[in-house]
């Protein structure tokens, strides 16, 4: 018996770039379309291989910890309450709209708020079920701003599956908005996109950013100060290579007042790459990626993104990082805010080709195994076959 194709519908209220949460939205929407229909309600217009898209009209731009697409954009804990009621309305409105069109079998909601909330009302006029994905970078924003929290915890009660990115991501929701919501989770990690995301030609980028024949040590990802992007320029002096950092946000300019400050001559701005093909270039050409986070980072696609490039990982032991590395077999921790111990495990991989090469074949081994996205999709259909109506 041939299944019927289900319409899914998602709600995202960031761009498909720039974000763990993004990279994450528009993986799942393109290879769920692969199968079912697939359509997002989105700021972004840039589109994803034949997934439908619809806007979501914003009265003003906002974000939990700052976006680097959006430099100018609101903290949402900055908001007046009115502000709130505003975006609510611009949402609503959007969603109902490409619910009339669409007429999805069911919605999943990126983020445990905002867009949640319309999904909760969406369920009550419309009778559409919906799940709802965590992907932590909310939580902080909730734990600061109880206006936050009634609101999301009534749609959490309704949503059909809550579904946190990592255990880590799970038990900090649950300490959040409350023990209630543990037997309605199950955690779905992101995943990477391994055909892509697969080691390639550098000497096009080292030509570029003027790195030929230098060991390159890289970090990716919005210059947030949680990313702890600092201790690694701290780092950098003693690091047997050049730092590379790519990505863009609000403390890019401490980051460079850091570097003409104390004089340090081998770090490198990349700026924010909104295209697959130059990151992939970027892992490609890195000896080792760091991600130095010093918040409990929900699980960080850039990491999964790096391995599947073959790059080994240094990493801080922070949230849900260690359900995809493995110390000294993909790659090493160390401590949080920790400039040293950046520097002993970056040089002991930069110094020692054999361990770096067999540690990024390793790191590519266990991103195809537990994190490529077909299989990571494949989990959220068979909930979506569960749980949609007929329409």
């Amino acid at each position: 018996m041939v299944k019927k194709k289900l319409k899914v519908l998602y709600l995202l209220s960031f761009p498909f770039y720039g974000s763990g949460s993004g990279t994450y939205a528009r993986y799942l929407a393109k290879e769920v379309n692969k199968h079912h229909r697939a359509a997002v309600v989105t700021p972004d217009t840039r589109p994803i291989n034949g997934v439908k898209l619809y806007p979501l009209k914003m009265p003003y731009r906002s974000a939990f910890t700052g976006h680097p697409e959006w430099p100018n954009c609101k903290l949402m804990t900055d908001l007046s309450n009115r502000d709130i009621l505003k975006f609510h309305k611009f949402a609503l409105d959007s969603v109902a709209d490409a619910v009339e069109d669409f007429k999805p079998n069911i919605i999943h909601v990126h983020h445990a708020f905002p867009l949640s909330w319309v999904a909760r009302f969406i369920k009550s006029t419309y009778q559409i079920p919906y799940i709802i994905t965590v992907h932590g970078s909310e939580l902080p924003t909730a734990q600061k701003d109880e206006r936050y929290i009634a609101l999301t915890m009534d749609a959490l009660r309704k949503a059909k599956k809550i579904i946190p990115n990592s255990a880590y991501t799970k038990d900090w929701a649950m300490k959040v908005f409350g023990d209630e919501f543990k037997k309605n989770m199950r955690v779905i990690p992101g995943g990477v996109e391994v055909k892509k995301f697969s080691k390639g030609p550098t000497k096009e980028i080292a030509k570029e950013l003027g790195l030929e024949g230098k060991k390159i040590v890289l970090f990716a990802g919005k210059l947030t100060k949680y990313k702890g992007v600092k201790y690694l320029i701290r780092a950098a002096k003693k690091i047997h290579g050049e730092v590379v950092i790519s990505g863009d946000g609000p403390e890019k300019k401490n980051l460079m007042k850091i570097v003409k400050d104390e004089n340090i001559t081998n770090v490198h701005f990349a700026g924010h790459v909104d295209n697959t093909a130059r990151l992939v270039k970027l892992y490609s050409l890195a000896d080792v990626f760091v991600a130095p986070s010093t918040w409990d980072e929900p699980l960080g696609l850039v990491i999964l993104e790096a391995m599947s490039c073959e790059t080994p990982v240094v990493v801080t032991r922070k949230g849900g990082i260690p359900i995809a590395v493995k110390d000294g077999k993909n790659g090493y921790f160390v401590k949080s805010r920790n400039s040293t111990d950046i520097v002993e495990k970056v040089n002991k991989l930069l110094d020692d080709d054999v361990l770096r090469r067999k540690m990024g074949i390793a790191a590519r081994k266990i991103a195809e195994d537990k994190f490529d996205w077909p299989a990571i999709a494949n989990k959220f259909i068979k909930i979506y076959e569960k749980f949609s109506v007929e329409n």
